[in-house]
């Protein structure tokens, strides 16, 4: 792949997800009661983010949990035929909570599908609101972030690559082409 532009470096990054935790409050009046929740795999790093950022400001430490929305796909079947299975790890009862969901990048629309499926199975929330680090539009669900990070506009033919330390060494977000 070729990388066609850096839309984050790492300094971005970190200011962009601080801004986000801040606007988390703003959107809950405040963090009682919320629970945030990361869509695995870079969600999950980007909500212990937000989390860290939300307890350095004050705010105490919210339950912060792990979603696998693997089996929730509607496109399994067109996957590997041992599709990587992550954790699931929810650390409280998310009955009556404000979750926020977390994940890095929004397109289709069809993981946020699937991860509010995999919620409702593990209670009912009394809201859900969805972060995102980035928002590459091409919405095929009618399904829309109520935090963005950045709008990134991008063509079919494009992708965008989140890198996170905890995963990859290094915090940057790239557009990359399709070869």
């Amino acid at each position: 792949m070729k990388v066609k532009a850096i839309v984050m470096d790492e300094q971005e990054m970190d200011l962009t997800i601080r801004r986000i935790a801040h606007e988390i409050l703003e959107k809950l009046r405040g963090a009682k009661g919320a629970v945030l929740i990361g869509i695995q795999r870079r969600g999950v790093h980007l909500s212990h983010r937000i989390r860290d950022v939300l307890k350095s400001s004050g705010y105490g430490e919210l339950p912060c949990g792990e979603l696998d929305i693997t089996f929730y796909r509607d496109d399994l079947s067109l996957m590997a035929d041992h599709p990587m299975v992550h954790s699931t790890s929810i650390p409280v009862d998310i009955t009556g909570k404000d979750i926020v969901l977390v994940d890095d990048v929004l397109f289709t629309g069809r993981t946020v599908r699937a991860a509010l499926d995999a919620l409702m199975d593990m209670g009912r929330p009394r809201r859900v609101l969805l972060a995102v680090l980035i928002d590459r539009g091409h919405r095929e669900l009618p399904i829309h972030p109520d935090i963005v990070g950045r709008v990134v506009p991008t063509s079919r033919d494009e992708s965008i690559e989140v890198f996170v330390k905890e995963l990859d060494g290094k915090d940057e977000i790239v557009i990359v082409a399709k070869e």
